[in-house]
């Protein structure tokens, strides 16, 4: 038999090969995803792309193939940008607003410190500041102390953006890509190609996951704002775009509700120092109820037990801290599809 003939064996033994190689160079993208800081770009080049993809066959029917992805791409383009905007004009509107305006703020801050001594206990009271500019002077002396951790964490936040947007345009001109079939492909091409395409599948099934979270998190934000709040006769200024902003916010794996939550004290603050470790402590417990709600509705998505998810949740965050707690639902789901492919669970 000639050299250059391949038998059955020999091209079942090069495919076996491929896959091998290909699962071995995906674990290590996706360890140095987590490793070199990039999830943020991973995740956001995925986005683009599934979105792209769920946006083109809407608009198909009247174009063609790349035309209908250039439109998809334009369509969610601009979306993106009207949130944006929406969350910058809140943000006018806020600091506008009697709540934001500075100088009402530090009178309603120099009230809340005057209530809250009369009314906490005195070993509470010794440790607080006596007035707004007792308060302004432990700001000052906390960023002086401070000063080269907020500058990291301004580079951090600078990179971090940087990272997003640069995998959003990636993701995009992916998506715009017309790819051969993957029988066009050589063996490894082919073989990462579906690695990649299961990893995407891992992450829409996640991302449609979170969207139930968020809308779930949404509705107990909003009967604690809407309902609770106002039957002790409290009603906090913003409740719609405090709502709005907890819905956005929500779509975040786990950072998310510290910015909803964070927006929410601070606004209850505007009102009492009690209101606003009401609103704190009300969220804290239910979002340790949610921990447990959203391992289950995540691990129905991935056909997972509720002890898995979290399991693999903790494990992650103690090797990689809260990028590996974002990126553990999505590694895991991938992890196990591959697992079940292969026929090893």
């Amino acid at each position: 038999m000639g050299k250059g003939i391949l038998t059955p064996g020999s091209a079942h033994s090069s495919a076996s090969a491929a896959k091998i190689a290909s699962w071995i160079l995906v674990g290590i993208g996706l360890f140095l995803a987590l490793h070199l800081k990039l999830l943020s770009a991973l995740l956001a080049g995925f986005l683009v792309y599934e979105l792209v993809q769920l946006l083109a066959p809407i608009i198909e029917k009247p174009l063609q193939g790349r035309r209908s992805r250039w439109l998809a791409l334009v369509a969610l383009s601009i979306i993106t940008v009207g949130i944006l905007v929406l969350l910058i004009l809140g943000a006018v509107a806020f600091f506008k607003s009697d709540t934001g305006n500075l100088q009402v703020l530090a009178e309603k801050l120099q009230h809340i410190l005057m209530d809250a001594r009369t009314k906490l206990p005195p070993w509470i009271v010794e440790n607080m500041p006596g007035n707004v500019d007792d308060l302004k002077a432990i700001t000052v002396d906390w960023l002086d102390e401070h000063s080269q951790e907020i500058q990291l964490v301004g580079r951090e936040a600078m990179h971090l953006s940087v990272h997003i947007l640069i995998g959003m345009v990636i993701g995009a001109l992916i998506s715009l890509h017309e790819s051969p079939l993957t029988t066009q492909r050589g063996p490894l091409a082919a073989a990462l190609t579906e690695r990649i395409v299961r990893f995407g599948n891992a992450f829409r099934r996640i991302v449609f996951a979170q969207v139930r979270i968020s809308a779930l998190n949404t509705i107990f934000t909003s009967l604690f704002l809407v309902a609770i709040l106002p039957m002790f006769g409290v009603q906090l200024p913003l409740t719609k775009t405090l709502i709005a902003v907890t819905f956005v916010a929500g779509l975040l794996p786990v950072i998310g509700n510290l910015i909803s939550n964070t927006v929410i004290v601070i606004v209850g603050l505007s009102i009492s120092i009690y209101v606003a470790i009401t609103g704190l402590v009300f969220l804290v417990v239910i979002h340790k109820l949610e921990y447990f709600l959203n391992a289950r509705i995540v691990g129905s998505k991935i056909k997972s037990h509720a002890w898995e998810l979290l399991l693999a949740m903790i494990i992650m965050e103690a090797a990689f801290g809260i990028v590996g707690l974002i990126a553990a639902p999505i590694y895991y789901a991938y992890l196990k599809a591959e697992l079940a492919d292969a026929k090893l669970i």
